[in-house]
């Protein structure tokens, strides 16, 4: 709440006031900007379980990371809303990771059902969130700037939450404020690249060109993007905290992105690398980014679950070599747990338990394997999201 609050301006006078927004973390911004200045208008959208109290802010909860209609009868809401707004109001809009589902506006033609299939379909591709996010956006009538056109002539300050790889603000919540500058053309290629079937509907869309908001439109020209909190704040603070007790840390990247297996074994190498060499004390090895996971197996998984997993069978016992690996929104995937621990004794632990660790891997089974042996990370609702976080203690 203090954070958000050294970024917002003195409550504007004269014209209406209105908040809106979208995110996991959302409700949570909502609640620290009525914190500052008091009971006001608005609308916000966040992930079920994930709402706060409010004075005046209406908060609606809706589901992710599949849309659903709880959250696009809200998203229709909000358009009717910023479309009451003239010269002179002000609207104050509060985007964080997850705002791409909660935000659902399927396209002129498109189906809700359509929409959510594609969706899917992109979540199990194990294509980068940045390729996922131009399909999305054209497919949409709130992404890509269109919301923020929405709210034209009134002014707008959009604060940010990043949970994208590059702090890029097109790419949070899939840039409902900010100006698009890829094409149709790039949406079908990503489409074609990661084997994502589209309705015809959703063809015909992107044949015929799409709604979103090119740079240099006007519509945009009294908009305000301000990211105010991304990944790499939370590895120099988990450094700094480290640091204060006695540890060494090396931070691999704030914006890692890869298939969750392969990013496993570049950083258990690295982890050996680093303790065949150690002779100064503990290191901790610390990154951040958005793994993916290409779903071939029918278990249940996350990215952060597969890296750990994978980790451990890269691994394979070393002693003295700790891992977590969490996404700070506390959901990995679809599941309701934020990620897993390893330890030296993880394979061991399942042998005796009966469990095939490889064929768990092979299955994307990794939530059920870690479950299995009680080295869940389970928080519930962190009302933030900077994406993820692995820390690998090398001793």
């Amino acid at each position: 709440m203090r954070s958000l609050a050294a970024f917002l301006p003195e409550k504007p006078q004269g014209g209406r006031v209105v908040v809106i927004g979208a995110g996991k973390a959302s409700a949570r911004m909502a609640e620290a900007v009525e914190a500052a200045w008091g009971p006001c208008e608005g609308l916000v959208i966040t992930r079920y379980g994930y709402g706060r109290p409010t004075k005046g802010i209406e908060i609606i909860e809706a589901a992710h990371p599949v849309p659903d209609a709880a959250g696009a009868a809200a998203t229709a809401r909000m358009l009717d809303l910023l479309g009451t707004l003239r010269e002179g109001d002000f609207v104050l809009a509060l985007i964080s990771g997850g705002a791409s589902a909660l935000l659902a506006a399927p396209a002129a033609g498109v189906k809700l059902a359509e929409k959510q299939a594609v969706n899917a379909a992109l979540l199990a591709s194990g294509a980068p969130i940045g390729q996922m996010n131009i399909l999305r956006k054209h497919i949409s009538r709130v992404k890509g700037g269109q919301l923020a056109a929405a709210a034209w002539p009134a002014q707008m300050l959009a604060l940010m939450i990043s949970d994208v790889p590059g702090d890029a603000p097109s790419m949070i919540g899939s840039g409902p404020t900010v100006a698009e500058s890829s094409t149709s053309a790039d949406a079908l290629s990503v489409a074609a690249r990661w084997n994502i079937p589209l309705p015809a509907s959703v063809r015909s869309v992107l044949t015929a060109g799409s709604t979103i908001i090119a740079p240099g439109d006007p519509r945009l020209g009294r908009v305000t993007n301000t990211i105010y909190a991304a990944p790499s704040q939370s590895l120099a603070a988990a450094a700094s905290a480290a640091q204060a007790q006695g540890y060494r840390t090396i931070i691999l990247g704030d914006a890692i992105e890869g298939e969750a297996r392969t990013v496993a074994a570049e950083h258990a190498a690295a982890a050996l690398e680093h303790q065949r060499g150690n002779g100064a004390g503990p290191l901790l090895l610390l990154s951040g980014g958005e793994l993916t996971v290409t779903r071939t197996g029918s278990g249940t998984g996350g990215p952060n679950a597969e890296y750990c997993l994978a980790l451990a069978l890269a691994l394979q016992g070393a002693q003295g070599i700790f891992a977590l690996a969490c996404d700070t929104d506390g959901v990995d995937g679809a599941a309701e747990v934020a990620g897993a621990v390893i330890t030296p004794t993880t394979l061991q632990r399942a042998a005796a338990a009966g469990i095939d660790a490889a064929a768990a891997l092979e299955n994307n089974d990794a939530h059920s394997f870690f479950a299995a042996l009680n080295d869940q990370v389970i928080t519930g609702p962190t009302l933030t999201n900077v994406n993820d976080f692995r820390a690998i203690l090398v001793l």
